[in-house]
C-alpha cells in the first residue's frame, strides 16, 4: 500500500554506494524509516543524495510495520522565505552554513528521533518541530535567539510526549518556587520529572542545580525570549542532563549545544 505524506527528514544514512536509509518525521504517519533505493546515483529519482532536514512530500510502500518501507518518491516542498540560492533542496539543508543554527536543528532532530516511536503520530509535535525550523532560519545568525528557540522547542517536545516537566512548584513539597523568596538555589530532578526545592534536595541523588533566575524562567517560558546568553546556557545544560536521563546515554549533539 502507498502513503502519502508531509515530512522532515531526521536522520539518513549510507545504506549501500547508491542507497540510503532514511529516517522521516511526518504529519500523520509520525516517524518511519525507509530504503531509497537509488538516491545516491546522479540521475536518480529524488534527484540525488536525501540530506537531513530536508523537508517535503513522500510516498512510501510499507507492507510490514516491522520492516523498512520503501520510499517510492520524495518531492521537496518550498518553505516560506525560504530560498536556496545555491540551488539546492527548498527546505532548511541551508541552515549548514550557520554552524551553531545547524547543530541546534541537528540536535532538536535527534531528540525527535530518540523520543518518539515508528508510526506513533504527532501532528502538532510536527508543526512545533517545523515552526522551530523555520524560526531558526530567521534568527540563526543571533546565537541568544537560536539557544532560546531550542529551549522553547525542547519543552514542547516533551509535552507533546506525555513528559512534560513540573517547573512551577516542588515536586517532592509541592511547595511553589515563589514562596521560596530567599533560596536562591533550586535544583532539578530527573527521575522526579521537575524541580525541587532546597529544602528537598537531599533526598533526590540525581539532581542537578539550578539558579533562581533559572528556575523563574522555567516557571513562566515568557521570560525565555528575554534572558541573556549565560542564563539560557546554564537552562540548557540541564535540558541536556534530563534528555541524557531520559535516553540513557548522552546526546549525540549535546556537546555541540552547550556553551562553557
Amino acid at each position: 500500500m502507498l502513503t502519502k505524506d508531509t515530512a522532515i527528514c531526521i536522520r539518513a544514512i549510507d545504506y549501500s554506494e547508491t542507497s540510503q536509509i532514511v529516517t522521516f518525521f511526518t504529519r500523520a504517519t509520525g516517524k518511519i524509516s525507509a530504503i531509497a533505493k537509488g538516491s545516491k546515483r546522479p540521475k536518480s529519482a529524488f534527484g540525488g543524495p536525501i540530506e537531513i532536514l530536508s523537508f517535503g512530500r513522500i510516498v512510501f510502500s510499507d507492507s510490514a510495520k516491522e520492516k523498512l518501507a520503501t520510499l517510492t518518491e520524495f518531492e521537496p516542498a518550498p518553505v516560506s522565505s525560504v530560498e536556496d540560492r545555491n540551488g539546492g533542496y527548498p527546505g532548511f539543508t541551508h541552515l549548514s552554513r550557520n554552524l551553531f543554527a545547524f547543530n541546534c536543528c541537528l540536535f532538536a532532530a535527534e531528540l525527535v528521533n530518540n523520543l518518539t516511536h515508528d508510526y506513533d503520530p504527532h501532528p502538532q509535535l510536527f508543526d512545533k518541530f517545523l515552526r522551530f525550523l523555520k524560526d531558526i532560519q530567521v534568527t540563526g545568525h543571533k546565537s541568544r535567539d537560536t539557544i532560546s528557540l531550542l529551549i522553547l522547542f525542547q519543552l514542547s517536545l516533551l509535552k507533546e510526549i506525555g513528559l512534560q516537566p513540573i517547573l512551577s512548584y516542588c515536586v517532592n513539597c509541592k511547595a511553589s518556587h515563589e514562596s521560596r523568596a530567599t533560596s536562591h538555589e533550586f535544583y532539578f530532578s530527573s527521575s522526579a520529572n521537575g524541580l525541587i526545592c532546597r529544602d528537598c534536595e537531599a533526598s533526590f541523588s540525581d539532581k542537578i542545580k539550578l539558579t533562581r533566575n533559572a528556575a523563574d524562567c522555567l516557571a513562566d517560558l515568557k521570560r525565555i525570549a528575554e534572558s541573556d546568553e549565560k542564563l539560557l546556557s546554564e537552562i540548557e545544560k540541564v535540558l541536556i542532563y534530563h534528555f541524557t536521563e531520559l535516553i540513557g546515554r548522552p546526546p549525540k549533539m549535546g556537546k555541540y549545544i552547550q556553551k562553557t
